[in-house]
């Protein structure tokens, strides 16, 4: 007679469209909730299974010196780990604040870029971010050439970020993209980058419109990113003179948030998030031992 086989270790689990109040727009992410850290083969593997721009895990943290509320976050792509992830932190407070029953105001995340925060606002939620002023450089020829670009107003970069941002003369541009991801794909371009920001003034209450590309990480084009919005909010407020920007980017699925410029050297970025999807991951055995 054979042994009865222990239950598999189960995660809980949702997908979460963020920065938008309806579903099946915004970014999608998922969203781990974890007992603890575990392997990083094992939390790849997830993130591939999932095969999301985005998969955010989030456990507790040890309470030596750690504040109420504070949690780990790791983000990875289905190719890589990644040092911020705006839509991706969004879902995972909405998850913590809205799906949970918890009463916190605000919740605090150890992550690679530093300790984040993301806070209730009227039924939204404020990330707390560090930005970025991208520096000019000269448009590179070969980006310029496989995303299809006849001209480009100015170019800047973001050496932290590693986000290539190129500006167009309109909203009209930016949306009739139709990039060569594959030659995009095959540059490796100096200064380093892992992303690249296409954007122009916005219209009708919009500031600005962007598209954010990264096929180097296995992302061709993000829905909505948060963590271009940290170098995009810098960028625009000095531009446009004024610190509270309207941001919408506009992919297939598209996206908005609010963009807050604090002369901290930070952004706050406001959005919404939308649960399409919960469930249970059932680990395989001897799985989630780091």
């Amino acid at each position: 007679m054979s042994k009865k086989r222990p239950p598999a270790k189960e995660v809980r689990t949702f997908v979460v469209d963020a920065f938008t109040q309806r579903p099946w727009r915004g970014n999608p992410a998922a969203v781990c909730l974890m007992e603890g850290p575990a392997p990083d083969t094992l939390l790849q593997s997830i993130a591939a299974e999932f095969n999301l721009a985005e998969t955010a895990f989030v456990w507790a943290v040890g309470s030596e010196g750690a504040l109420p509320g504070t949690r780990r976050l790791r983000w990875f792509t289905p190719a890589v780990e990644v040092d911020l992830c705006g839509h991706a932190t969004l879902a995972t407070a909405h998850v913590l604040l809205h799906e949970q029953g918890s009463i916190e105001q605000e919740v605090r995340f150890h992550t690679r870029s530093g300790t984040l925060s993301a806070r209730r606002a009227q039924g939204d939620i404020v990330l707390d971010f560090p930005a970025e002023v991208p520096m000019p450089i000269p448009p590179p020829p070969s980006v310029i050439a496989a995303l299809g670009v006849k001209e480009v107003q100015e170019a800047a970069h973001a050496p932290l970020r590693r986000k290539l941002l190129l500006c167009l003369r309109n909203e009209e541009q930016v949306r009739t993209l139709r990039p060569d991801l594959a030659a995009l794909r095959s540059l490796r371009l100096d200064p380093p980058t892992l992303g690249v920001i296409v954007t122009a003034p916005g219209s009708g209450g919009v500031d600005f419109v962007s598209r954010y590309f990264a096929p180097w990480v296995g992302i061709d084009e993000d829905p909505v990113t948060g963590s271009a919005h940290t170098v995009l909010g810098p960028y625009w407020a000095a531009k446009l003179g004024r610190q509270r920007l309207f941001a919408h980017q506009c992919s297939a699925r598209g996206g908005e948030m609010q963009v807050m410029v604090r002369p901290d050297g930070r952004v706050d970025l406001l959005g919404s998030a939308v649960v399409v999807s919960s469930g249970v991951l059932r680990l395989p055995d001897g799985a989630g031992r780091s």
